[in-house]
């Protein structure tokens, strides 16, 4: 009987996953036959030239007349650009030309507005402009107005601000880049005053694709001329030059990219990325565009390149290697799973397969969406049947991350381009990557198979590569990352494993190691999180446009702090802290009235009023009405009154119009399609999620307490306050998205974790923290005490 109990979990579990991956079946199977053009072919006299738009290039993203290509009497072909809001890229070898973008040489002449600026010099990443009034030196990072820096505009923040003052004490190649721009009425910053200009119509930034060169960027209706020094009677739009297409290889449009290549006496484009689909093939196209059509294929498989397979046998080769040294023994406990050289394979094949499909989706081969979708339900099941006996952490782990491909690929197959399957594919395949690695590399860790110097060694890793990303993204990203990686998401994971390693060294103090005997070495190693926490914290503020950062760490710092006071025995502490958290929320309330009284002092204000009043923010306020009448419009049971089962695969309709719907109001999508009954069950298996990892978190306190061995002590206190730590973070992000899409919050750029598409996130953070988890749940069956222990209570 005792044996029929243990396996019923475990079956009940494995029924729910599925059930679940059965949906996503369903999802494929029933998607409709959509079709897309392959190629595009142009057929044009000698002198002859067509306007091509949005309906002849199958692109969502161009204009409806976005350039001319025209073929002069020799039959060379020319492209001008039409649309200055939406540049044309052109790429030749490894260069690539923006058709709104001039690279700048002395002796031209840029008008701009009213204001005409001479060309004094220009070359090795540096040029030199005069007016009637001033000269102006510009390196790609610092304007000098006559030899001086100019002072900060008014109402810079605090990003601007720093980076400014950096930019004037590093030499050049530490400086930060930014651009000048052109327009307004002040001489401040890295701002060019032109009256009557549009602020954002025209920059001169470093770029790249000319080797750091100093170029003239475009974008607006404002035309900018220019005067080559060769040609002094003649002034050019620079947005609407002529380019020739000699040696080009490839376009972009937006997001959609196209190779090019002669056919005969033709021009063929063969559009990628982001392409329109269509019911059937179209007929009402111009007599000189020809289409050739092809099905969407959510199964094709083309031929790997070269690097995939090399890929492929680095990612074998390491996945095989750590997993055979961290691994260890199978657990001798009753929940023990496979075993571990059947992991270890199993891990390698599903690592191995996942590097193959990435690498061929960077280099644009991607399979289809069904081969990205086994590779998620390989690791689900691995994950799954990692332990004999599965633990209520990794039973609601798997189903939420399958939740989250359900709405992912529901928002693909729903739309009406190829670009939104993307979102589904890489959370699968990163999926397929970090769960199977983090399952091997943290159970060596979680079960103290590996030595405290080793562990501590690799924590400062950690945070020494989570500091290297923090710096890379301020120097060379944005808010949304660097290099298509936010290091915030590492830096996360960083921060809780480092303090709670400091914690369980704090903790675990004895007389020997009482303040007066601590050393410089120990002092910094229980400030070193402090450091990473004030470092994310001055991140935050630079780089993001809103304070949901700000609101993660503090309430990560908030559990942690509270977790520390109760396992200290402070109870008062504990109850102080308890009710400044209700404090803050009460105040959260009481500032939702007080919104529009907070008038326009900065961006965060804006915020505040958006909330308090989203119709009198037309542009801004959308977002955040767009998703309440989505969510209005599913009601209880979903838009079809099913709870979505009719509608899964089919088209999405005006829901994918809301701003950021695979990101930030996810939710709002799944409320829509699915209905409030499961969006309930979502938020209980969300709850049920912190709720098992501060389970876990206990245990692992109490495994610290019963341990007769000082390293087995240190490993349960670190357990303990890891798991707290994640913990918070994830209930910080469900919090801050549930009040995003029901507006019980101002709208905070976080995804939800489990149902956004956020690769960084799912890689860098969800999974080492659930792989962590269900290994510290198998820790615990290793040592006899806790056995004993949990055999007595049950």
């Amino acid at each position: 009987m005792k044996a029929r109990r243990l396996a019923l979990p475990t079956l009940l579990a494995m029924l729910a996953l599925g059930l679940a991956c059965m949906l996503h079946v369903l999802a494929l199977a029933r998607a409709p036959q959509l079709h897309l053009p392959s190629a595009i072919t142009l057929g044009l006299a000698p002198g002859e030239s067509l306007v091509l738009g949005r309906a002849e290039l199958a692109a969502p993203r161009a204009a409806a007349r976005q350039f001319v290509v025209r073929r002069d009497a020799s039959g060379r072909w020319f492209l001008q650009n039409l649309h200055p809001a939406q540049p044309t890229a052109i790429r030749k070898d490894e260069q690539r030309i923006r058709t709104g973008s001039a690279a700048l040489a002395a002796g031209q002449r840029v008008q701009v507005g009213a204001a005409i600026f001479d060309i004094a010099q220009a070359g090795e990443g540096r040029v030199a402009l005069r007016d009637s009034r001033h000269r102006w030196d510009y390196d790609g990072a610092r304007l000098l107005r006559d030899g001086a820096p100019q002072a900060a505009c008014p109402g810079a923040g605090a990003a601007s601000r720093l980076s400014g003052y950096w930019n004037l004490v590093v030499p050049r190649f530490l400086a930060l880049e930014r651009p000048l721009a052109f327009g307004g009425h002040l001489y401040c910053g890295n701002r060019l005053p032109v009256p009557g200009l549009d602020t954002g119509s025209a920059a001169l930034v470093s770029d790249p694709d000319l080797g750091g060169q100093i170029a003239l960027h475009v974008r607006g209706a404002q035309p900018v001329l220019l005067r080559e020094p060769y040609a002094p009677g003649a002034w050019l739009d620079v947005a609407q030059r002529e380019h020739a297409l000699d040696g080009a290889s490839g376009l972009a449009v937006g997001r959609t990219r196209y190779a090019l290549s002669p056919d005969g006496g033709a021009l063929r484009l063969e559009p990628g990325a982001q392409v329109a689909l269509f019911g059937e093939p179209r007929g009402e196209l111009a007599p000189a565009v020809r289409w050739s059509w092809a099905e969407r294929s959510l199964w094709g498989f083309p031929m790997p390149s070269p690097p995939a397979w090399a890929a492929m046998l680095c990612a074998a080769l390491l996945a095989g290697g750590v997993g055979a040294g961290l691994a260890g023994p199978p657990a001798a406990g009753p929940r023990s799973g496979f075993p571990a050289p059947a992991r270890v394979v199993a891990a390698t094949v599903i690592i191995a397969a996942a590097a193959l499909v990435l690498v061929m989706q960077r280099t644009g081969a991607a399979p289809g969406a069904g081969w990205a979708l086994v590779l998620a339900w390989a690791a689900l099941w691995h994950a799954l049947l990692w332990a004999r006996r599965v633990p209520a952490l990794g039973a609601i782990a798997v189903l939420l991350l399958t939740a989250g491909l359900l709405v992912q690929l529901e928002l693909g197959l729903g739309a009406g381009d190829t670009a939104w399957l993307r979102h589904v594919e890489n959370s699968c395949v990163l999926l397929a990557i970090g769960l199977p690695a983090a399952l091997l590399c943290l159970q060596g860790v979680a079960r103290n198979q590996v030595s405290r110097p080793f562990t501590e060694a690799l924590l400062v890793a950690l945070a020494l590569a989570a500091l290297a990303g923090l710096l890379l993204q301020v120097a060379f990203g944005d808010e949304t990352g660097v290099f298509d990686i936010q290091p915030v998401e590492f830096a996360k994971l960083a921060l809780a494993a480092l303090s709670a390693h400091c914690l369980a060294l704090a903790t675990g103090a004895t007389a020997a190691t009482a303040p007066g005997a601590r050393d410089w070495r120990t002092w910094l190693r229980l400030i070193a999180p402090v450091l990473l926490f004030v470092l994310l914290l001055a991140v935050a503020l630079i780089q993001v446009d809103d304070y949901s950062p700000l609101v993660l760490l503090l309430a990560w710092a908030a559990v942690t702090l509270l977790a520390w006071l109760l396992a200290t025995g402070r109870r008062l502490g504990a109850g102080v802290l308890g009710m400044l958290c209700c404090a803050g929320l009460a105040g959260a309330i009481a500032l939702q009235h007080a919104g529009p009284s907070l008038g326009t002092l900065d961006f965060y204000a804006e915020r505040f009023q958006i909330w308090a009043d989203p119709t009198a923010h037309p542009h801004t306020g959308q977002q955040m009405l767009r998703g309440a009448r989505a969510i209005a419009d599913g009601g209880w049971l979903g838009a079809d009154g099913l709870l979505g089962i009719a509608t899964l695969g089919q088209a999405a309709g005006e829901v994918l119009r809301i701003p950021a719907v695979q990101d930030d109001f996810a939710a709002s999508f799944l409320l829509n399609r699915h209905g409030l009954a499961a969006g309930l069950l979502l938020w209980a298996l969300q709850a049920a999620l912190v709720a098992a990892l501060l389970h876990t978190a206990i245990r692992a306190w109490r495994a610290a307490a019963l341990a007769g061995d000082f390293r087995r002590a240190w490993l349960g206190r670190f357990q303990c306050f890891a798991l707290c730590g994640g913990a918070a973070f994830l209930a910080g992000h469900f919090l801050l998205s549930w009040g995003t899409n029901l507006a019980l919050f101002p709208i905070m750029g976080q995804p939800m974790s489990f149902l956004s598409s956020g690769g960084s996130h799912l890689l860098f953070f969800i999974c080492p923290l659930l792989a962590f988890g269900v290994a510290s749940i198998q820790s615990f069956e290793e040592i006899p005490s806790c056995r004993s222990t949990s055999n007595t209570k049950s």
